[in-house]
């Protein structure tokens, strides 16, 4: 089974908002067995919508649109799609009872009558009624084709997928099992890694897909199959992924499909073990915390986060000594051991990390070279760091430092 997605929008097409979206549903279909063939974006032009309808049609087994639903008079997806089906509107009384109820309960006051209008409906489309807005889902069949259209607002789209649409897709179709499995590899570069496991990538069978992906300081190495036998596919794959593990034994971190990202895997452990975690951050800015807070149950191990920018909200904030910013500079093992004693004291925690460097492009207030990063990491035990540079790129600079903050912090955990 295939499906394309199709966005709507010209705030798409110039930037304005990020398109996350098709992310979402191609995660979803491909849960269920559904392989994504083709992903578009587009402008509000009722004739690209109809060129792309068509190109779709003839693509795939499923076409998902979302975008262009909204009352104004941008919004010409619902016309458009009824024109497609030589299909007229018709006002659903269901879709403007949940309008009439969102705005006596959530919205107030005047109900004007382009909102009330967003309940016409194409009269061939089934309704699937979207509790969080006034534009509802639409799902509509051409032949053996399904056309989905669901509104651009990413939770009220997130929602329809969940509740209505795939239901609806697994009913319909006998789709194969789709499996990935995303091992997590720390220390080691795309081509030392492709060297090192370059035999036993040779020797994969033929159906089953080997892809590298990279991401500044870290691996994610994902094997992908798919068959109408779930259990054999799931024994393949983990017959390959026993082969793989004796070759990155000390790199491999675990599976990103069952434990997630890097900081739930440090965020569980911490929970089961019953321990706290601090960060206090300077060049980093903030982006090690919000890969912890972002994520719900933070409060069971995060106890706080500071991030210490200049150099005088290191000495009066966070208490580090002006003596060893001047003698051994704001970018050094001697700070940031410091800052991170002090935040594994501050906020009362097991283990503290800290991050101080110069992400360029201009040195600041330290004469250490632009991508010159020191993290550390203090516990009740002592407290050590590790002295990098990695590169003249700024947002490289940063982002390297984030995950290799991540990868100390994992290793360090899992000694306990």
């Amino acid at each position: 089974m295939f499906a394309e997605i199709i966005t709507i929008g010209d705030e798409l097409l110039i930037g304005q908002v990020i398109d996350t979206n098709s992310g979402f549903i191609a995660k979803q279909l491909n849960k269920i067995g559904v392989s994504v063939y083709q992903i578009t974006s587009i402008q509000d032009d009722k004739s690209h919508i109809i060129k792309a309808l068509k190109e779709a049609e003839s693509n795939a087994d499923i076409v998902i649109l979302t975008g262009g639903l909204g009352p104004t008079k941008d919004d010409i997806t619902k016309k458009t799609i009824a024109e497609y089906f030589n299909d007229t509107l018709v006002k659903d009384t269901a879709v403007l009872k949940n309008i009439e109820h969102l705005w006596k309960h959530y919205v107030g006051g005047t109900l004007l009558q382009v909102n009330k209008d967003q309940a016409l409906v194409p009269s061939k489309a089934q309704v699937l009624m979207n509790k969080l807005g006034t534009a509802p889902g639409m799902w509509l069949e051409k032949g053996d084709k399904v056309f989905v259209s669901l509104p651009g607002v990413p939770y009220e789209m997130n929602a329809l997928m969940d509740h209505h649409v795939i239901p609806k897709l697994k009913d319909k179709y006998n789709c194969p099992f789709i499996l990935h499995k995303t091992l997590l590899v720390y220390g080691l570069g795309e081509s030392a890694l492709a060297d090192r496991i370059e035999s036993w990538e040779d020797a994969l069978p033929e159906h089953i897909k080997l892809a590298y992906l990279p991401s500044l300081g870290k691996m994610r190495l994902r094997l992908s199959a798919k068959g109408f036998d779930e259990q054999q596919v799931k024994e393949e794959v983990q017959n390959e992924i026993d082969k793989v593990l004796p070759l990155i034994k000390n790199e491999f971190f675990g599976f990103e499909d069952e434990e997630g990202s890097v900081e739930i895997i440090i965020a569980k452990h911490l929970t089961k073990i019953g321990k706290t975690l601090a960060i206090a951050e300077s060049c980093t800015g903030g982006t090690v915390a919000e890969r912890f807070t972002v994520n719900s149950g933070a409060s069971a191990y995060f106890n706080g986060g500071i991030v210490t920018y200049s150099t005088e909200s290191k000495i009066n904030v966070l208490g580090v000594s002006k003596n060893d910013i001047e003698t051994h500079s704001v970018v050094s093992s001697q700070v940031v051991e410091s800052m991170a004693q002090n935040a594994l004291r501050l906020f009362q925690s097991d283990f503290a990390l800290a991050t101080t460097g110069n992400a360029g492009p201009t040195k600041g207030d330290s004469d250490a070279e632009v991508g010159t990063v020191f993290i550390g990491i203090a516990t009740k035990n002592g407290v050590y760091s590790e002295g990098f540079n990695f590169g003249n790129h700024r947002v490289k600079v940063i982002n390297k430092a984030v995950n290799k903050a991540l990868e100390m912090m994992l290793k360090e955990i899992f000694k306990n």
